[in-house]
């Protein structure tokens, strides 16, 4: 399972020129899922994801995570994190997850990070979605479980 985090001052997306999902200062997470991944490694992630340090405390070091600063966490799918790059000027999606294994298992992701934090929102799986981001920083870091 794939994470690309990125700091922001705020974040939303749209579907259809309607905002979905929208939050202030906090995680704009771009989610992307691999054959590989169960609820257990989207539960490694999202322990990760939430105590990550980026956030700058009073000595303005990256020392505070989301929770602490209290800050919103907005989910966007994105299936193209999952391609093979490696070969070729055309990606691979044969590491992905299929397209309804890999949408329960987001949904799981998505209830199982809003049980742990009550601050978060989301794109529409699947969806041709717009987004939206003030990046802070900026910073951003691509974390991967497995």
């Amino acid at each position: 399972m794939l994470g690309l985090i990125q700091r922001v001052k705020r974040a939303s997306v749209d579907v259809n020129n309607e905002c979905v999902g929208e939050i202030e200062q906090g995680i704009l997470l771009l989610l992307g899922i691999e054959k590989t991944d169960t609820q257990v490694t989207a539960d490694k992630l999202i322990d990760k994801i939430l105590a990550y340090r980026l956030f700058a405390d009073e000595q303005h070091k990256m020392n505070c995570n989301v929770q602490q600063i209290d800050g919103g966490v907005l989910v966007v799918s994105q299936f193209t994190l999952a391609a093979d790059t490696q070969k070729g000027l055309r990606p691979s999606f044969s590491c992905a997850m299929p397209p309804a294994e890999a949408e329960q298992l987001y949904h799981y992701f998505v209830n199982a990070i809003g049980a742990k934090h009550n601050k978060m929102a989301t794109g529409i799986f699947g969806a041709d979605m717009q987004v939206s981001l003030v990046n802070d920083g900026p910073v951003t870091f691509m974390l991967k479980m497995n």
